[in-house]
């Protein structure tokens, strides 16, 4: 079973840039795809990305597609989530998660603690 912790997020202007980190611990890793989700309060979890357990594949949703990159080090236990030109619209607390298949639906066996990501205008 693998354990998941998160770091990174905080507050950030429009256009800005973030990178959340997802530690991972215990046994295999590089046995599960990882994908990030976000959640807004009153509003449901929502997928953004994920990527595969050897990180050749990656998958994102409509909403972060061109903007956000998914990767990981299975060497260092970590994956990582790169959030470019952000805007107000992406506040939420953002999630890592672990799953068999990186297109799961919906997608989470395992989850991070979750982080804040404030984007002001």
């Amino acid at each position: 079973q693998v354990q998941l912790v998160q770091s990174g997020g905080g507050l950030v202007q429009a256009g800005g840039s973030l990178r959340l980190s997802c530690a991972a611990s215990g046994r295999g890793f590089s046995n599960y795809a990882i994908g990030w989700l976000r959640q807004v309060p009153g509003k449901e979890r929502e997928f953004l990305a994920s990527v595969s357990w050897s990180g050749a594949g990656t998958f994102y949703s409509d909403a972060v597609k061109g903007r956000f990159v998914v990767s990981r080090d299975n060497a260092k236990n970590m994956a990582y989530l790169q959030m470019n030109n952000l805007k107000p619209e992406d506040s939420a607390v953002y999630y890592c998660a672990a799953d068999l298949n990186m297109k799961t639906t919906p997608f989470g066996h395992t989850w991070g603690q979750g982080t804040q990501v404030t984007v002001s205008s």
